[in-house]
């Protein structure tokens, strides 16, 4: 079958032959509809993050897919279920507490592996197979999308996270800041409309016209541009926030959400930066966590149920949003577009590669029809 790789020592993508997985006791086939691309899938490509299956000269990439079940010996599933995977699986030597919990996305990197990104190979060819614990079904009139369900759960669980660290006094966040206009930033910024905050802000860095500024403000939310107003300056420019949600992966962003926060705010740090040295005030911010009751939290990977909840928000998103917001859905043919240069990565720094495309937003490889 056919499948698309990255193999050591390149740092682009390829169409491959691997074999067909045939499924163990336990497990589903599933063939796959379509796999997401997202910034994640351009690092482990430029060899920045992530790593190969032990023994194995190429990973099959890909972490955010749809499916349909094709053969379900042994699983609750049945043939033409329509399921999403998710993405962690235990170390190769055997499972451990975190998966026997059910909490692998509370391991640290060397107690799993992640499919597609560190480890364990992905989800972009034509068939993969899972076991059913790792599998959430979907509704077939949700399967062309289903391949957001990764992205979004990755947000469902830093929103409860954010939530938890607010829990021992009413916490009833009306403003909330999104820092990063890329898809995953849309996409929580979408969520928050949801849940009923009554004013939203988003931060990228982009000149009008626009479409992720379109997007922003048919959400009813309100567009900041760091080049004019940085975060630090946004509480004088704007408001203080309930809660800051940081999807850059620019390191200063962690600190200067804290005097972007409202007392008792909360923020919730996905993105991952690179190693970098520089001077903050550290007495300053400590003063501000503690005279204010604030509070940061670190969220990365998602659960079951995380995935489970993406599915029901999935569901409510207004069709129009999904619809600017998924720009181009390729086949193999053209895989090289799925991977040019997207909003995925769009740092609020100015730190990401310049974008060819300034229309593309977010982008999908299909292998098959539902």
């Amino acid at each position: 079958m056919e499948a698309i790789v990255v193999r050591r020592g390149e740092t682009s993508p390829t169409v491959a032959e691997v074999p067909r997985p045939d499924p163990e006791p336990g497990e589903a086939l599933v063939r796959t509809l379509r796999v997401g691309v997202d910034g994640t899938d351009h690092e482990v490509i430029a060899g920045s993050h992530g790593g190969f299956p032990e023994g194995e000269d190429h990973l099959v990439l890909g972490h955010e897919a749809v499916g349909v079940v094709v053969e379900a010996d042994g699983t609750p599933f049945a043939e033409g279920d329509v399921v999403v995977p998710t993405v962690r699986r235990p170390p190769v030597e055997g499972t451990n507490e975190y998966f026997e919990r059910g909490e692998p996305d509370m391991a640290p990197p060397e107690a799993c592996r992640e499919c597609g990104i560190d480890g364990a190979h992905g989800f972009m060819s034509e068939y993969f197979a899972a076991p059913a614990e790792y599998l959430v079904p979907v509704p077939e009139d949700l399967a062309e999308w289903g391949f957001l369900v990764e992205p979004v759960s990755i947000s469902e669980k830093a929103l409860e996270h954010a939530a938890a660290s607010r829990s021992a006094f009413e916490w009833d966040p009306e403003s909330g800041l999104v820092l990063g206009n890329g898809s995953l930033g849309l996409l929580t910024l979408a969520m928050l409309d949801q849940r009923g905050y009554d004013r939203t802000y988003c931060l990228g860095r982009r000149d009008r016209p626009d479409p992720t500024i379109d997007i922003i403000e048919e959400l009813g939310a309100t567009y900041v541009d760091s080049r004019r107003t940085p975060v630090t300056e946004i509480p004088e420019a704007h408001e203080s926030m309930d809660f800051v949600y940081e999807a850059t992966g620019y390191a200063r962003h962690a600190f200067e959400c804290i005097e972007a926060l409202a007392p008792g705010g909360v923020g919730a740090l996905l993105g991952v930066p690179e190693p970098w040295d520089f001077e903050i005030d550290g007495g300053r911010l400590h003063k501000e966590f503690v005279m204010n009751n604030k509070a940061l939290v670190g969220s990365v990977n998602s659960n079951v149920s995380h995935f489970e909840a993406a599915v029901e928000t999935l569901a409510d998103f207004p069709s129009w949003f999904l619809d600017d917001l998924v720009t181009g859905v390729h086949d193999l043919g053209d895989y090289e577009a799925a991977f040019g240069d997207t909003a995925d990565g769009d740092s609020a720094s100015g730190e990401s590669a310049p974008r060819h495309d300034e229309t593309t937003i977010k982008t999908a490889l299909q292998f098959s029809q539902i």
